[in-house]
C-alpha cells in the first residue's frame, strides 16, 4: 500500500476556500496545545494577538509597518517565481536599496534641492536592487550558475555591508554608543500617513497595479508566463530566456530596493541593525500563500504583518518568552503552507498490485 500525491487537472474553488482555512484552525490548535504547555490560557493568547495587531489605531498602523515592506519584496519575488527563476535575495536587494538610499540622504541632502533629495533616493533605492539582482541573474543567464545559491550568498554579503556601513564609516559620532547613522535630514524623510505608516503604502499599492499589468496586460508579461510553464516550448517558440531572466531581475530587485528605501526614509530614518530582520526571506512565504498574484500579496503581507505584530504584543504583554511567539507564528505558516499542497494534488491510496498494474 503506498500513498500518491496527484496533480489536480482543475483546482476546485471550494478546496481554495475550505483549505485554508482547515488549516489555519488546526495551526490554532496545534499552538493552543504549546500555549497550555507553558501554562497559558490559548484563548486569552489568542485575543492578545488579535488585539494587539488589529484591535486599535495604533496596532493597526504598527501592522501596516511591517505590511508594507513584505508587499515590496513580496511583489519582487513572485515576478521572479512567475518565471520559475528562484529569487531568494529579496532581504540582499532590500539591504542595498536602503544603503543607497542612505549614501544620498547622508552626502547629497545638503548639495541637492530640497524636493529633489527624496526622488533621488527612491531612484538610488531601485537601482541599487535592480544591480544587485541583475548580478545572479546574469550569472544564470551567461554562465547558467545556480541562482538559489547566488542570491542566498548574497545576501549574507548586503547585510554584513550594513553593519560594516553602520558600526564603521557611517556610524554616528554622536550615538552614545548605539551603532548607527545619525538621522537623516528632514528633506529626506518620507511623509507619514498615520502614526508610522508611511507613503511606502501607497508605493506598494502602485507596485501591485504594476506588476499586475505587466502579467496580464503586457506581451513580456505572457513571455515570463510562457517560460514559467515550458521553457523548452518558449525556447522553440523564439522567446529570449536569458534576456527576459535579466529584465525580471530588474524589476524584482528594484521592488525590494525600493522597500529597503523606504525602511529607511519612513521608518528609521538612519542607516541601522533593523533594516535586515527578515523581510525579503518572509516575502516568499507571503508570496507563495498569495498563489504568485499581486492583490493576494498585498492581502497576505497584511495578515502577515499582523502575526508579526501579534506575535510581539505576546512577549509584552504574557512575558512568553520570543521563542515561544515564533513557534506560534512558524506553527501558522506551516499549516497554511502544508494545506496549499491539497489544493492543487489529492491523496490517492495505491495497492501494491495496482501499482504493479499501472507500472
Amino acid at each position: 500500500m503506498t500513498i500518491v500525491f496527484e496533480k489536480r487537472l482543475t483546482r476546485s474553488r471550494r478546496a481554495m476556500f475550505l483549505v485554508p482555512v482547515f488549516s489555519f484552525i488546526l495551526a490554532l490548535i496545534f499552538g493552543a496545545i504549546i500555549l497550555l504547555v507553558f501554562e497559558v490560557n490559548p484563548l486569552e493568547a489568542y485575543r492578545v494577538m488579535v488585539q494587539g495587531s488589529l484591535g486599535t489605531g495604533y496596532a493597526l498602523s504598527e501592522t501596516l509597518v511591517k505590511a508594507i515592506p513584505l508587499m515590496l519584496t513580496g511583489l519582487g519575488v513572485a515576478i521572479a517565481f512567475r518565471m520559475l527563476f528562484w529569487n531568494i535575495g529579496a532581504e540582499g536587494q532590500l539591504a542595498m536599496g536602503g544603503i543607497a538610499a542612505a549614501y544620498v540622504a547622508l552626502f547629497w541632502a545638503d548639495r541637492l534641492p530640497g524636493p529633489m533629495v527624496l526622488p533621488a533616493m527612491f531612484i538610488a533605492g531601485v537601482l541599487a536592487g535592480a544591480v544587485w539582482g541583475l548580478i545572479p541573474a546574469f550569472l544564470r543567464a551567461v554562465l547558467g550558475v545556480n541562482e538559489i545559491l547566488t542570491t542566498l550568498m548574497m545576501n549574507y554579503i548586503a547585510i554584513l555591508l550594513v553593519e560594516y556601513l553602520y558600526l564603521g564609516p557611517w556610524r554616528d559620532p554622536q550615538g552614545y554608543g548605539f551603532p548607527g547613522t545619525a538621522q537623516f535630514p528632514q528633506v529626506a524623510w518620507l511623509p507619514r500617513l498615520t502614526g508610522r505608516v508611511h507613503i511606502g503604502l501607497f508605493f506598494a499599492v502602485l507596485a501591485a497595479v504594476l506588476v499586475w499589468f505587466v502579467l496580464n496586460r503586457t506581451r513580456w508579461g505572457y513571455e515570463i508566463q510562457v517560460i514559467g510553464e515550458n521553457p523548452r516550448a518558449a525556447r522553440y517558440s523564439g522567446i529570449n530566456i536569458g534576456f527576459n531572466i535579466l529584465l525580471v531581475m530588474l524589476l524584482s530587485g528594484g521592488l525590494s530596493g525600493l522597500a529597503g528605501m523606504a525602511e529607511v526614509a519612513g521608518i528609521s530614518r538612519r542607516l541601522y541593525q533593523g533594516l535586515t530582520v527578515g523581510y525579503g526571506y518572509t516575502a516568499i512565504i507571503v508570496a507563495w500563500l498569495a498563489n504568485l498574484n499581486p492583490w493576494g500579496i498585498l492581502f497576505v503581507a497584511f495578515l502577515m504583518g499582523a502575526l508579526l505584530v501579534g506575535g510581539d504584543q505576546l512577549q509584552i504583554a504574557m512575558g512568553l518568552p520570543a521563542a515561544v511567539a515564533l513557534v506560534l507564528q512558524g506553527a501558522i505558516l506551516f499549516f497554511v503552507l502544508g494545506g496549499s499542497i491539497f489544493v492543487n494534488y489529492r491523496i490517492r491510496i495505491v495497492k501494491g498490485n495496482q501499482m504493479a498494474e499501472e507500472s
